[in-house]
Parts: C-alpha cells; sequence; structure tokens
C-alpha cells in the first residue's frame, strides 16, 4: 500500500515537471507555475509519507 501511494506521490511530481517543461517551452507562464505547484505537493506528500514511515518502524 505505501509503495502505491509513493508511486502515486512521484508520479505527481514527475508530471509537475512535465507540466513546467512544457510552459517553458511554449512561453506559458500559467503552465509553468502549475507544474511548480504540482512539484511542491508531490514532494511535500512524500516527506510526509517518509515520516509516517519512519514512526511506524
Amino acid at each position: 500500500m505505501a509503495s502505491a501511494k509513493k508511486a502515486k506521490h512521484t508520479g505527481e511530481t514527475m508530471k509537475g515537471k512535465a507540466k513546467e517543461t512544457a510552459g517553458k517551452a511554449t512561453g506559458n507562464e500559467r503552465l509553468v507555475a502549475e507544474g511548480k505547484a504540482e512539484q511542491i505537493k508531490g514532494d511535500a506528500k512524500q516527506a510526509g509519507r517518509k515520516a509516517k514511515d519512519a514512526f511506524d518502524h
């Protein structure tokens, strides 16, 4: 279960990176901002998961 959530959060981060790159390539500042926000959200969820796993062990 934990690895499925980890994969989801990693996917969210990767999706954000892709959006940011696409936004930079097309000059779309909104897309760049959305991509950065998704990366931050995914990274925060990963950090929370790591902290929770540390306390569980």
